[in-house]
């Protein structure tokens, strides 16, 4: 309970008001009196009070219409009636129209005390309950297309075994919270979920991040740090892009995976850790490991399983709901009103190519809405808050003609480019653009782009 909660009391009787205030504040609260309905209204609508007591029996409006006046106006805060003339239809009623408790005065300051205690516990768990649900709702995978359909039923199949998954896809595809799902839908779900991005880490402090390290094993290590191995024991270890472990890193990753077992820095013995190591990476690990950057060893470790992940622009049929989705999440962090995305403004989020994914619409999402006006976004809005040219490095697009045409240059640049890259070996570009081969010939017949011509040649394995 808080320290000082901030109560309303609304009664016509100038002795209750004060004899109650007295009570409350005595016992470490804040009161704040009123003697009619229509103030107390006014009150409640410009202030956030933790509880409100009101009398039922009031000249002009009584207890019971303010209580109506209350809810009608939106004000969140519980309400307690009391009466000294109270009976059973009174009590009734009361509780119809929303009160929390009605008491009978004469009222005795204990069951007063315990009432507003009762009244703020349920406030409390109410706002951790709304939390718990946000939070959950951040770690959710939508989805409604076929694409993401056969990514679900790998998560279900894989997640009640204890191989290890390796999730390859692009940035932004959600990489980490296929990660979590698979955790989520696992047997150690009651376990940690722990987390480590190899590229955020500098690499002398990586051995440090995911074996810990005791007091005074090197400068700067004033106490003992407890690894991310230790940290997710009984749980799932998520490394996140791991193409980019340092060499020497990955040799003692592949010691800890095969002896199940870690040793902190400066540290005399080994600890047995019991944890299921789930990796990710953006990177072509195959090439990785021919061109000698990624161990071969340990490549066979953590490759058991592979899970692409479809970029956004091959899973369109997703942006409806994915929109739906955010757009509740962005209004319940910023306490907005529901605001609606038109049809034309979805049709134009899915002709865009999204260089950046999932995390890319989720920021124009928000963005749209603080662009829109009369609590709507339209295809106009949405003009407005796309970009107009692609990203440092990526392929070059159309800069004018409509939405669609540029969606469809850009396409055609993107292939071409992956095309180029892989020596036109169509198996290993669709594999990058996360598509089935059917479908990257599809896609290439659709955007005039002639394999045979460009391969010029080379085989199409």
């Amino acid at each position: 309970m808080p320290t000082k909660a901030q109560l309303l009391i609304v009664d016509d009787e100038p002795n209750t008001l004060a004899s109650l205030s007295r009570a409350f504040r005595l016992a470490g609260h804040e009161a704040t009196v009123c003697d009619n309905a229509a103030k107390a209204l006014e009150l409640a609508k410009a202030r956030e009070f933790d509880l409100i007591l009101s009398d039922v029996v009031m000249p002009g409006r009584d207890g019971l219409a303010l209580l109506e006046d209350l809810k009608a106006s939106g004000v969140t805060a519980p309400v307690v009636m009391m009466s000294g003339q109270a009976h059973i239809e009174m009590a009734v009623r009361a509780t119809r129209l929303g009160a929390l408790d009605f008491l009978e005065k004469p009222i005795s300051t204990e069951k007063l005390l315990l009432t507003v205690e009762n009244a703020l516990k349920l406030k409390r768990l109410e706002r951790e309950n709304q939390q718990l649900k946000a939070r959950l709702g951040k770690h959710e995978i939508v989805w409604s297309g076929e694409a993401m359909r056969r990514v679900m039923a790998q998560i279900e199949r894989v997640a009640a075994s204890e191989t290890r998954v390796c999730i390859r896809g692009e940035t932004g595809t959600g990489k980490e919270l296929a990660a979590r799902t698979l955790h989520e839908k696992s047997p150690r779900h009651g376990g940690p979920f722990v987390t480590l991005n190899c590229a955020a880490v500098p690499a002398e402090l990586i051995e440090s991040e995911l074996f810990g390290h005791e007091k005074g094993s090197f400068t700067g290590a004033a106490s003992r740090h407890i690894g991310k191995f230790e940290q997710a024991s009984g749980g799932t270890l998520f490394l996140d892009e791991i193409g980019d472990m340092p060499l020497t890193m990955q040799a003692k990753l592949l010691r800890v995976l095969e002896e199940n077992e870690v040793e902190r820095i400066g540290g005399d013995h080994p600890i047995a850790v019991d944890v299921r190591v789930v990796v990710a990476t953006h990177r072509n690990l195959d090439e990785l490991t021919r061109e000698g950057k990624f161990r071969q060893d340990l490549f066979h470790r953590v490759y058991v399983f592979p899970l692409a992940l479809p970029p956004l622009r091959v899973r369109t049929e997703d942006i409806p709901a994915l929109v739906e989705h955010f757009s509740r999440q962005v209004c319940a962090q910023n306490g907005w009103k529901p605001m609606r995305f038109a049809p034309d403004a979805v049709a134009a989020l899915q002709g865009y190519p999204w260089p950046g994914n999932v995390r890319e619409l989720r920021n124009v999402v928000e963005r749209l809405m603080l662009l829109a006006v009369s609590g709507e976004v339209d295809a106009a809005t949405v003009e407005l808050a796309l970009p107009q040219v692609p990203a440092a490095g990526a392929p070059s697009t159309a800069t004018s003609g409509p939405l669609s045409q540029r969606t469809a240059e850009f396409e055609r640049q993107t292939i071409l480019a992956e095309l180029q890259r892989h020596q036109h070996h169509i198996t290993n570009t669709a594999r990058a653009l996360g598509l089935e081969r059917s479908h990257l010939y599809k896609k290439c017949q659709q955007l005039g782009i002639d394999l045979r011509s460009a391969r010029g040649g080379i085989g199409q394995n």
